[in-house]
């Protein structure tokens, strides 16, 4: 089965995600200062929920790059990632207008169920394009995957005593992967050589 449908689709929905995010941005009430600091948590988590997204879908273009083909596993893990990020609006939203205990750790929540979907999506890949395809030998353990679930899951059980803590765990996470995941990026080379 042919990648591109799966690409293409995969980047009208996180530009579509995107969007929504931005749509629900409010305008200071007033025009000064302390207008815009009421309205900044919302243009924070606006930011951090903006890198999350560019990471994945930068991630993902390259992962997919890494691969030949799809097959029906691949298309449904690839739903389940995106079903997880479509929620990035409805979890930014809420922790920028009511950042309290619940609405933090929703939105480590949907992180970690982000993260590991895209764990999950990169198995069926694996799986569609044999254990010795590019993917595969380029991924190895995932120890970054792994210790970013790691982190969500520390930061949604802390964030009941310690929000700000538990923010700054999710900023740790998007710190980790802005830089292009280079195991992918090897992997694209292997394949073009090969």
């Amino acid at each position: 089965m042919q990648k591109g449908r799966l690409e293409a689709f995969t980047d009208g929905v996180i530009a579509i995600i995107i969007t929504v995010m931005v749509l629900e941005l409010k305008h200071p009430e007033t025009p000064n200062l302390s207008g815009l600091l009421a309205v900044a948590p919302d243009m924070l988590g606006y930011a951090l929920s903006f890198v999350f997204l560019g990471i994945y879908w930068n991630n993902h273009h390259h992962m997919m790059h890494s691969v030949s083909h799809v097959n029906g596993t691949v298309l449904w893990a690839n739903l389940h990632l995106l079903f997880w990020l479509s929620l990035i609006p409805f979890g930014t939203q809420w922790m920028g207008q009511q950042f309290d205990q619940i609405p933090v750790a929703i939105y480590g929540v949907l992180l970690l169920l982000c993260g590991v979907a895209y764990r999950l999506l990169a198995i069926a890949l694996i799986g569609a394009n044999g254990p010795e395809s590019p993917l595969a030998k380029n991924l190895g353990r995932d120890f970054k995957g792994k210790v970013s679930i790691l982190i969500y899951v520390i930061a949604v059980a802390i964030s009941w005593q310690a929000r700000y803590v538990a923010c700054a765990l999710y900023v740790v996470v998007a710190m980790m992967w802005l830089i292009p995941d280079r195991r992918f990026e090897r992997a694209t080379e292997g394949t073009r050589q090969g």
